[in-house]
């Protein structure tokens, strides 16, 4: 393992070998969050020639606070709610309810940007691989996995190139397996490793659904 990943493909490549056993999975599904994982998660996708969808996750943030989640809005009209925030700071529903309404146009908005026309995933009873490019403080995973077992899926892994130390040891008890090729110390944040980190777009977004979606109808 080289001590930064050249970019979001070769990290994908990376990634997709070390998860080759899933390869044959029945009911497999692979979801990137966007934007930053789909170029990994395309890769990964690819490889073990599975389905390829997004899931978006739109944090809801304490007015007033708005890093500090009261909860979160995800695919599939799922909402998840920070009980201890919400309790210890008196958030009343009103509140919760007109953040989530403000979020919920925007991922809407993306859902359209990426998928089009084309339906949310079905996760229930299907095995579920969730990938980003990487986790700092895991706040946006946390909340994709709890929007995630929500659902019921059957099995629930989380992969990443690259994850801080304390976050994997934070969240690799909520998910049935936790893949991360480098969890460094000291982390400092995602970008640091790799040599490319430029952003991804939603053009770029949409273009690898479409691949992905091209290249299972070939097989």
């Amino acid at each position: 393992m080289t001590e930064t990943f050249q970019d979001r493909t070769e990290a994908g490549q990376l990634l997709a070998a070390e998860l080759k056993r899933y390869a044959g999975e029945p009911n497999l599904i692979i979801l990137g969050l966007p934007r930053g994982g789909v170029p990994v998660a395309f890769e990964v996708a690819t490889a073990l020639r599975a389905p390829l969808d997004v899931f978006i996750v739109r944090k809801l943030g304490t007015p007033g606070q708005r890093e500090l989640a009261m909860g979160a809005i995800a695919t599939g009209d799922v909402r998840v709610i920070n009980d201890e925030v919400v309790r210890t700071l008196n958030i009343p529903m009103t509140v919760i309810d007109d953040v989530a309404t403000e979020e919920a146009r925007e991922l809407k908005r993306r859902e359209f940007a990426y998928r089009g026309d084309y339906s949310e995933p079905q996760v229930s009873g299907k095995t579920v691989i969730l990938i980003d490019d990487g986790i700092a403080t895991g706040s946006t995973m946390h909340a994709a996995i709890r929007a995630l077992k929500s659902q019921e899926p059957r099995r629930l892994i989380v992969a990443v190139p690259t994850c801080a130390p304390t976050t994997f040891h934070e969240l690799r008890h909520e998910v049935d397996e936790f893949v991360a090729l480098m969890t460094p110390e000291p982390f400092y944040g995602v970008g640091q490793w790799y040599a490319d980190f430029s952003q991804t777009s939603d053009a770029e977004v949409s273009e690898l659904l479409a691949r992905a979606r091209r290249n299972l109808s070939t097989l």
